[in-house]
């Protein structure tokens, strides 16, 4: 992927700050001389509804959610048709915009945009989707706080940007798509490694936490269906029987992103519960006054956390322990709290075996037609396989053993999927805004394999989507 590129022989002021020096021959012009917003509503509601995502661009929103309006919900829904400019206004602030590559309807809360003479869509696109741009909107958009800012079409007018050339504007656009193809097969090769890792990892915990250590343990039927067999000296028990005491999080208006502060109760939310793992991103905090207003969702060191929202990334019914450096914290709603009475259950063992059992037992606790969900009470009945205290310590120790390099190798995988990504957006911004000349590069033909390289199962998802997805399911909005 080693292109040469080099800057552009002349550059010139281009009179905004922020912008620099552009390329001699590019213009500067403001975003309204070049798009036009069209709010032509649907009225009878018929047409494709579309859904902008951050990875995938627009695309029917049946495979973006797994959720189809009715007739009436699309009755004010905006038309836009195959070339428009499409922007989240309340995500614009993160760069979401895409070109649709088809008729259909969007969102009200979405603006769309035609150009107003001769101009490559892709390439603004691309642009708007530069930190640089990111920035501006982001300084532009009024509201009460991130995930409410929305960015109105005059203010979004008038933001200044580079216009190349338009055989300039496509030589760009054919560079970045050769660009973005290439970036995504090398993810996908990472993506099917971590894939591979993750199996096997999952493999050597499912078979301890189930089976223990010794492999010719007598085994006895469980009485749980999707548990199966299960060592004969284990006991089998709801998970109630060993809590001290549970609780969720707060449903409906208490509690949503509006809310967050800086810092303050950090809120564990469903982000936050990995496969037996506490991941400290997307880190949230309330302020101590508010919470006071909320009641008793307090999480302390120790406390096992568990998913009651889930997809086929993330099952329902994982868990994780809560680390004593996000003391105070407080569980967001769809994810439960449980203080175990530690004499019968480990909640580093507890933890493990609960995510590995989590897909079979989601199949039959969740009550969810598209994504699985499961509520406290549900949980609170749900069986577990419990060892003697010194095996379940053993069992805890054999697996952190036996995965130790096998999650060495997948933050490694991890790391170089992030340094890909960082590498993408420096170069498309350094491509986009005429810090780099493309003209004259000589791209490679596209071997007969492209068409399924782009068919791939394994896709180039950021796991910020994902979250992003499975958070706005849970009462924030």
């Amino acid at each position: 992927m080693t292109f040469g590129l080099k800057s552009y022989p002349a550059y010139k002021d281009s009179g905004v700050p922020w912008l620099g020096e552009v390329p001699e021959h590019w213009g500067v012009r403001r975003i309204k001389t070049l798009f036009r917003e069209k709010d032509e509503r649907s009225g009878d509601g018929r047409g494709v509804l579309l859904s902008l995502t951050r990875s995938r661009g627009i695309v029917p929103q049946a495979e973006a959610s797994n959720r189809i309006a009715s007739a009436e919900d699309l009755s004010k829904y905006k038309v836009c048709r195959s070339g428009d400019l499409i922007m989240n206004r309340m995500q614009a602030w993160s760069g979401m915009f895409a070109v649709s590559p088809q008729e259909g309807l969007v969102s009200p809360d979405y603006s769309v945009f035609r150009p107003i003479d001769v101009s490559d869509v892709k390439y603004f696109e691309h642009l708007f989707k530069t930190p640089i741009l990111v920035d501006q909107f982001a300084q532009r958009s009024k509201g009460i706080g991130s995930g409410f800012n929305r960015l109105y079409t005059p203010d979004f007018g008038s933001v200044p940007i580079v216009v190349p050339p338009l055989p300039e504007q496509a030589a760009i656009v054919c560079f970045l798509d050769h660009y973005h193809r290439e970036i995504r097969r090398y993810i996908r090769a990472k993506q099917k490694l971590i894939k591979l890792l993750e199996e096997q990892k999952q493999a050597i915990i499912h078979l301890a936490v189930t089976r223990g250590l010794d492999p010719d343990v007598r085994l006895k039927p469980s009485g749980v269906e999707w548990l199966g067999d299960v060592p004969e000296h284990w006991a089998v028990m709801p998970l109630r029987r060993v809590t001290v005491s549970r609780c969720d999080g707060p449903f409906g208006s208490g509690l949503k992103s509006s809310h967050y502060t800086d810092q303050g109760i950090r809120v564990v939310r469903l982000q936050n519960i990995g496969h037996a793992e506490f991941k400290d991103s997307h880190a949230a905090f309330i302020s101590p006054s508010h919470y006071s207003t909320l009641g008793d969702h307090t999480v302390e060191p120790g406390d096992l956390i568990i998913a009651g929202l889930g997809d086929e990334h993330h099952p329902a019914g994982r868990a994780c322990v809560a680390p004593a450096f996000i003391v105070p914290a407080m569980v967001k709603a769809d994810c439960f709290r449980f203080r175990l009475f530690r004499q019968r259950l480990d909640p580093g063992f507890a933890a493990l075996h609960l995510t590995a059992t989590a897909v079979d037992a989601s199949s039959f606790l969740s009550t969810g037609a598209t994504r699985q969900r499961t509520n406290l009470q549900a949980t609170t009945s749900r069986a577990v396989a419990i060892p003697p205290m010194q095996e379940q310590f053993e069992i805890v120790q054999r697996i952190t053993n036996e995965t130790s390099s096998l999650r060495l190798a997948i933050r490694n995988a991890n790391r170089e999927i992030d340094l890909l990504r960082e590498y993408r957006t420096r170069l498309v911004t350094d491509v986009v805004t005429g810090k780099l000349d493309v003209r004259g590069v000589k791209l490679p033909s596209e071997e007969s394999g492209e068409a399924q390289d782009e068919l791939e199962t394994v896709e180039d998802i950021d796991v910020e989507e994902m979250n992003d997805t499975e958070e706005t399911s849970d009462g924030d909005d």
